[in-house]
């Protein structure tokens, strides 16, 4: 049992309820502190070699590369398309954009004026 006594206006408790608040708090400080052992146990167990983060970064800078030059490759290819200058007049007027989209639309399109402004609308 706990007793209270009142000092100056106030209640304070007995010693016993102090000490078990203290051994309940020194309880859950020490639960946490073991699972937070056990975390970093299994983060050392399971190290990640070099060779495997090399490996890793040089896999994504192969990739970038492909990219790359297919991008490079793809632009190429529209630049040897043949699109007229009335064309690109009518869908920068047409659809408020910019010259160089409207080329760009235009080529990728093959020089087909009303899919070039179906594709710009699509968007």
């Amino acid at each position: 049992m706990t007793e209270t006594e009142e000092i100056n206006g106030t209640e304070v408790e007995d010693d016993e309820q102090d000490s078990k608040q203290k051994k309940s708090d020194a309880k859950r400080h020490d639960d946490g502190a073991a699972d937070l052992e056990r975390v970093t146990d299994y983060a050392e167990e399971k190290e990640i070699s070099a060779a495997n983060i090399s490996s890793a970064v040089e896999q994504f800078g192969n990739q970038l590369n492909r990219e790359n030059e297919l991008r490079v490759a793809k632009e190429q290819e529209l630049q040897k398309v043949q699109v007229k200058k009335e064309d690109i007049e009518l869908i920068m007027n047409e659809l408020l954009v910019s010259r160089s989209q409207a080329e760009k639309v235009l080529r990728e399109q093959s020089g087909d004026v009303v899919a070039a402004l179906e594709a710009i609308i699509s968007n």
